[in-house]
């Protein structure tokens, strides 16, 4: 019986891509199968994420181990008349070309369809930027805390009587990577099917628009704004934030009935399921400030273990854990979601890897490469190049 191999095993990827959000969509290819190549410029060093502290050596750092195991590197000058041969070569013999470049750049470097199209016409090209390719943004750097600002996140984030507050970690790029992996793997079933490529245009601005969602919805149609509230509580839905217990918090979201129901018998608060002001989900918003206090005061009576280990399984909640708790979770190693690899420097570093699970595809458990580490053997192996060729572009 043959055994299955990932999804995207055959699809070769000529990412030229830096910092998070690029590395981070062509890192859920890899982890499908697909084989990554990223295009260093030598002249800059390669990736930026290279020197991104706390923990860097010279032309490492563990950020740049977060997002880039697995793939292989290559150093081209694209501004080169040699370096764009080679480049062009590559991709007569690759699937996808992506980029995560400011919105003007990928047309003047010829990085879209219209031009490698014509070198491959099954090419997928995919440019994911902050602002995408036209408007007036088009032309500036985009990065995740900027977009938080500019798409309202950071206006619904914290205290009511706090400042804006962004989250904590670079969901926008997260989110805008994943996206870039969906809309390439649909191109790339559609090529295979016709033969033909097309480009995919993917922006952080966007993406982050996209998730607004319901907000949107909500405000786009009545006369409705969303506004800091506390305990990072839901906007409509009670109970359905933190609670304060008598050593740390607890997460609850209720987010059924049936919950609430739970919850309140839980907390031996029976008499507040029959009150009318309590009974639906409308009620309980309209006369939060009434319920509030007597559930803070039922939760501060216990431990956070004592909570989670009464209501788990009957109502969603969760201990609001610190970093080092989060990682520890047994769910997470059942799930084999921390993998090692082995670094000549390093040595053994310890990662998260890609969500998606199928048979066949198995997280990259190789380290990142280093800068140029491939070059001469995929132009040698795919391009045919000779030791002198190679030499001579590497100078």
């Amino acid at each position: 019986m043959n055994e299955q191999r990932g999804p995207l095993s055959g699809v070769r990827v000529l990412a030229v891509e830096q910092f998070g959000a690029g590395p981070f969509a062509t890192l859920s290819l890899a982890d499908m199968g697909a084989e990554v190549i990223k295009i260093e410029d030598p002249t800059m060093g390669g990736d930026v994420a290279r020197s991104v502290p706390p923990y860097e050596i010279e032309g490492d750092s563990l950020y740049f181990q977060a997002f880039n195991r697995g793939k292989k590197s290559i150093a081209l000058n694209l501004r080169t008349e040699a370096g764009r041969t080679a480049f062009e070569g590559l991709v007569g013999v690759s699937d996808v070309v992506f980029n995560n470049l400011r919105g003007d750049l990928p047309t003047p470097l010829g990085l879209t369809y219209e031009r490698l199209g014509a070198i491959r016409p099954a090419i997928v090209t995919c440019s994911l930027s902050g602002f995408g390719p036209e408007g007036a943004r088009a032309a500036e750097p985009g990065y995740d805390g900027i977009v938080q600002a500019l798409a309202g996140y950071m206006s619904v984030t914290g205290e009511p009587d706090g400042p804006p507050v962004k989250c904590g970690v670079s969901i926008i790029d997260f989110a805008t990577g994943f996206a870039a992996a969906m809309g390439l793997t649909a191109a790339l079933y559609d090529a295979k099917r016709t033969g033909r490529g097309r480009h995919i245009d993917v922006s952080l601005q966007d993406t982050a628009v996209s998730m607004l969602s319901y907000f949107a919805a909500w405000n786009l149609n009545r006369d409705w704004s969303p506004h800091r509230t506390a305990a990072s509580s839901h906007q409509t839905l009670v109970p359905s934030q933190n609670f304060k217990t008598a050593d740390g918090w607890v997460a609850v979201m209720c987010a059924k009935e049936v919950f609430w129901r739970r919850l309140a018998e839980g907390l031996q608060l029976d008499d507040l399921v029959d009150d009318l002001r309590f009974r639906t989900f409308a009620d309980r918003r309209d006369h939060r400030d009434e319920l509030l206090p007597i559930l803070e005061t039922a939760f501060a009576r216990k431990t956070t273990a004592c909570w989670v280990e009464l209501f788990r399984g009957k109502v969603p909640i969760s201990p609001v854990n610190t970093l080092d708790e989060a990682l520890a979770d047994p769910q997470i190693a059942e799930g084999n979601m921390i993998i090692e690899t082995q670094h000549p420097t390093y040595g053994p570093i310890r990662l998260a890897t890609t969500p998606v699970r199928t048979a066949g595809s198995e997280p990259c458990r190789s380290c990142a490469p280093s800068l140029s580490q491939d070059t001469a053997e995929l132009l040698r192996d795919l391009l045919g190049y000779s030791d002198a060729q190679i030499e001579s572009l590497c100078r």
